[in-house]
């Protein structure tokens, strides 16, 4: 039991565990909703796309996590509003939002002098978050866990059918706005102790072997968000004792366990897929 209880010794490491379980319950969830709505590539647009308001927000000195939400929502504006004024797919809005998002934060950056560190922006440092942070981060899931609760039958309407929500009366716009809320919030709260790279991965990965390995969407976001839980802590405890980055470290974990999920699905696995058809 001491190589599972020595890193709890340590105050950084309790704060990155502590914040490891709260990312890998909240991202997972809201991307369940977008690998669902096949718009997976909505989370790296909306993560690139704060990186011109985390410049503007360091320059004028206001909270950081304004400017990030202010400008991750109106790079889905952006996207949106491609989509909907010319014959360009969604994949291909989502690229342009996302290639010109990112290009302005690095030019804002340069050109505003701005003190935040763009490496730690890009591949986060769990090690480094701050109390304050985690609390920030809770907060965050608390809101979106009571969103989906309270919404939970309308969403799974508006996700599955968004023309029959519409057709029954059904809000779609204001819900669509406010699922774009809860990605962004979720992705502004994570990229402190992640960075841009792992919370696409962190809500994506986890979302995607649930995919395989069930069929209900409420058991999707439950199994996604269990796995995103034991490869953040996974993650973790491989960076303390072989001495690895820890976003990376989570990242690779992700992958294995989506990996595993792919091989050995029931239902949709490779090889159990073919174990089946050699018995027929």
């Amino acid at each position: 039991m001491d190589w599972l209880l020595d890193p709890l010794n340590y105050e950084f490491m309790r704060q990155a565990l502590m914040a490891g379980v709260l990312m890998g319950i909240l991202c997972p969830i809201v991307g369940t909703y977008l690998l669902v709505q096949r718009m997976a590539l909505l989370g790296d647009v909306v993560a690139h796309a704060v990186l011109p308001g985390l410049a503007i927000a360091n320059f004028l000195n206001i909270p950081l996590i304004i400017g990030a939400f202010i400008s991750g929502m109106f790079g889905t504006f952006v996207t949106g509003w491609i989509r909907s004024q010319s014959k360009i797919k969604v994949d291909v809005a989502m690229a342009i939002t996302f290639s010109s998002f990112f290009s302005l934060g690095i030019v804002l950056f340069t050109s505003l002098g701005s003190r935040l560190d763009l490496e730690d922006l890009l591949f986060g440092d769990i090690l480094s978050i701050a109390p304050a942070d985690v609390w920030e981060i809770g907060l965050v899931m608390l809101a979106v866990l009571v969103g989906v609760k309270v919404f939970y039958k309308e969403l799974l309407f508006f996700t599955f059918d968004p023309l029959g929500a519409e057709a029954i009366g059904l809000p779609v716009t204001a819900m669509n706005v406010g699922l774009m809320a809860a990605i962004t919030l979720t992705i502004v709260a994570s990229i402190k102790a992640v960075g841009f790279i792992l919370v696409v991965a962190l809500m994506v990965s986890p979302a995607a072997a649930a995919y395989l390995l069930t069929k209900e969407l409420h058991w999707m976001m439950g199994v996604g968000a269990g796995l995103g839980v034991l490869s953040c802590l996974t993650g973790m405890y491989i960076s303390y004792y072989v001495n690895t980055p820890s976003g990376p470290a989570i990242s690779l974990t992700l992958f294995a366990c989506f990996l595993l999920a792919l091989l050995f699905s029931p239902s949709q696995g490779i090889l159990t897929r073919r174990r089946g058809q050699s018995k027929a």
